[in-house]
């Protein structure tokens, strides 16, 4: 039975700014028996607006019978510091204050976040974990964490992710910040300050989730007759309110500028050094039609990890593949695990 626990840290947490959190709390799932060694972890970083609950955004990989089996594997997701399903983020009370942090929330890293999910593991008593899997900002977050604790996963598995986060991310997720800031509500103190803006925000960055050739598959007109509402417009309307339904424009706004710091070469002596002191046997997955972390980023990653294995699904969905092509996925990941596929695929890499 899949279980949600809360793990409180109550030491004063510094981050990689230099500002501090005066502890935290993590939310955390688990799913599973561990086995006598301890032998048997799968831990999973979520992607953006995730949450810890990993069948629900990830089903078709977690499951009985499914690539990772509660039956045979101990699955562990923990809620990122900065989202808002139940781990310390900008709607969490600041104890100075004795109000929710709102605006005044410190900027959180993946540094950070993987140091509160290694606190963690160590409260679980967990001495190594034998698959360490995320995508997108989950993979961010799964690289820093195999570089920042090298010897702590055996095995590491990257969707559609990357190295450091490029300007044209950057500049993606500026713009979305833009949207909701324009939002006249966004100064405001409450929990839902920024929502509307939330919802433009949501709608650009399915452009870049998705892409041009996925719009015109799915979105198509039926007809050539003049419409007040066209289909692609609806259905960025509908994303955006299914969202603010669910999420809150403070993660938001934190949790993108928490992908912008994304650097594994920070504060190391440089990028390719830092993938160099990954020990972990890594597979590297991209997805052919990636807008947003493109395959140049996942050929950079396998190039240069020490003992890694490229793959590339191929989808029309664009970044959103790694949620949506679950079939090519799990095959990946089975070759991989089943340790079947042994030659490092090396491909050239340009910038």
């Amino acid at each position: 039975m899949l279980k949600g626990r809360v793990f409180s840290y109550n030491d004063e947490f510094t981050l990689e700014s230099g500002q501090s959190l005066p502890g935290f709390q993590l939310f955390y799932t688990t799913w599973g028996t561990l086995n006598e060694d301890r032998s048997n972890v799968v831990w999973v970083c979520h992607a953006f607006s995730g949450n810890a609950f990993v069948k629900d955004w990830w089903g078709d990989l977690f499951g009985e019978g499914k690539t990772f089996d509660p039956a045979k594997h101990f699955i562990v997701c923990a809620n990122s510091l900065g989202s808002c399903y139940g781990s310390t983020g900008p709607l969490s009370l600041n104890p100075d204050t004795g109000k929710p942090y709102y605006h005044a929330f410190p900027l959180i890293t993946n540094r950070d976040v993987v140091r509160s999910f290694d606190a963690l593991r160590e409260h679980l008593e967990i001495e190594q974990i034998n698959v360490l899997i995320g995508g997108s900002i989950g993979g961010q977050q799964a690289l820093e964490w195999a570089v920042e604790f090298p010897d702590v996963t055996r095995r590491l598995i990257l969707v559609a992710s990357n190295a450091r986060q490029t300007p044209w991310a950057v500049a993606l997720n500026e713009s979305q910040r833009m949207a909701i800031e324009q939002d006249v509500t966004w100064q405001l103190a409450t929990d839902d300050a920024g929502l509307q803006g939330m919802k433009t925000a949501r709608s650009i960055a399915l452009l870049s989730y998705r892409n041009y050739n996925a719009y015109n598959r799915s979105q198509k007109e039926t007809s050539a007759a003049l419409k007040r509402v066209y289909r692609a417009a609806s259905y960025q309307q509908y994303q955006g309110e299914k969202l603010a339904k669910r999420f809150n424009a403070f993660s938001y706004w934190y949790l993108t500028k928490m992908m912008d710091s994304h650097h594994v070469g920070r504060d190391r002596e440089n990028l390719e050094l830092a993938l160099r002191q990954v020990q972990a046997e890594t597979l590297v997955i991209g997805v052919d039609t990636d807008q947003l972390f493109p395959l140049n980023e996942q050929r950079f990653l396998a190039r240069h990890l020490p003992n890694a294995t490229f793959q590339v699904i191929q989808s029309e969905a664009g970044h959103d593949g790694f949620l949506l092509e679950t079939d090519q996925l799990s095959r990946f990941l089975d070759t991989f695990l089943q340790n079947k596929q042994q030659r490092k695929t090396w491909i050239p890499t340009v910038f």
